[in-house]
């Protein structure tokens, strides 16, 4: 079996379209055309059915993607071993995670693996929690940073922290001068909030309706980066945001933050393992860098330095 034509068959089913895949490995779609059209003839019939959105897989193309994913994983994982004839450990890691713990839990990871584990990479897929628990599943991710409103109850999911949930705001809003507000304070307000379909903005709804009121959302966003600007930049603006997003604003005083009680909505950060299938060597050295990593940190960025009462700004 030709390891490149399955990696090929697999970007294509994933990509449910040639010209994306073309784009990506800057050639032309009738090149990746053809070198599909000679796989298929190799296993036996039609992989894909062509639809005016690109291409999604036919009945024997579902079976065929299924058994080769493990295939290529297994053939994968054993050419990885074979190459560990010195002590460096080599390979690539395909890691899920929120945006949320893009920076800086995945920064500092990078430049550990950089500084002891070179021959380390990593390849990251950032997305919300659905998607990644789905890729997971599939076999297309090793390892995923995933928020759960429970503790981890199974081995394939290990608790990093507990981290809790902030009101967010320009400096010198009078609401985020105290270390804590109650969330019914919130009726009334202009938010900034994600946007649905999520399993987070589901739970702040729900919350919201549990107290008797409905969030105002003012505007909606799935990028943290433009709810953390677009409170940073307008007086009387809101958001609703975890402690890893906004510890290095807080710290500049770009912004102002007040931690919600009355519930207290924390969520358990945790790193899900595959269900199936062992961890390579490589992703065993990352599994265990990223506990390393939030253990070392302790609450520093679980809770974020806020403002004292009475203060008129963030604590530097």
């Amino acid at each position: 079996m030709n390891l490149a034509a399955v990696r090929l068959f697999l970007e294509v089913a994933e990509a449910g379209s040639l010209s994306k895949v073309a784009a990506r490995r800057q050639t032309v779609q009738s090149h990746i055309s053809r070198q599909i059209t000679d796989f298929e003839t190799q296993c036996g019939g039609a992989l894909f059915r062509r639809t005016g959105r690109g291409v999604v897989l036919t009945e024997h193309g579902v079976r065929v993607e299924s058994r080769l994913r493990v295939w290529l994983n297994d053939t994968e994982h054993l050419m990885e071993e074979m190459r560990l004839d010195s002590s460096q450990v080599m390979g690539e890691v395909r890691l899920g995670i929120l945006p949320s713990s893009a920076h800086p839990l995945v920064t500092r990871l990078f430049q550990r693996l950089q500084a002891q584990h070179p021959g380390i990479r990593l390849n990251i897929t950032e997305g919300q929690g659905v998607v990644l628990d789905t890729l997971l599943d599939s076999g297309a991710l090793d390892l995923a940073i995933l928020f759960r409103f429970q503790p981890p109850s199974s081995a394939e999911e290990k608790l990093l922290c507990v981290v809790h949930t902030y009101l967010v705001s320009a400096p010198g809003a009078l609401l985020t001068e105290h270390p804590t507000v109650e969330f019914a304070q919130l009726n009334g307000l202009r938010l900034v909030l994600p946007r649905r379909p999520s399993h987070w903005r589901n739970a702040l709804d729900e919350t919201a309706r549990s107290l008797g009121f409905r969030l105002e959302s003012v505007a909606e966003a799935d990028s943290l980066t433009v709810q953390r600007e677009l409170v940073a930049h307008t007086p009387g603006l809101y958001s609703i945001l975890g402690p890893f997003t906004v510890v290095a604003d807080l710290q500049s005083g770009r912004l102002q933050a007040s931690k919600l009680v009355g519930p207290d909505l924390c969520r358990h950060v945790t790193l899900s393992l595959p269900k199936q299938g062992k961890l390579t060597p490589a992703c065993r050295i990352v599994a265990a860098t990223i506990q390393d990593l939030v253990a070392s940190w302790g609450d520093q960025l679980t809770e974020p330095r806020i403002a004292e009462p009475g203060a008129a700004s963030p604590a530097a």
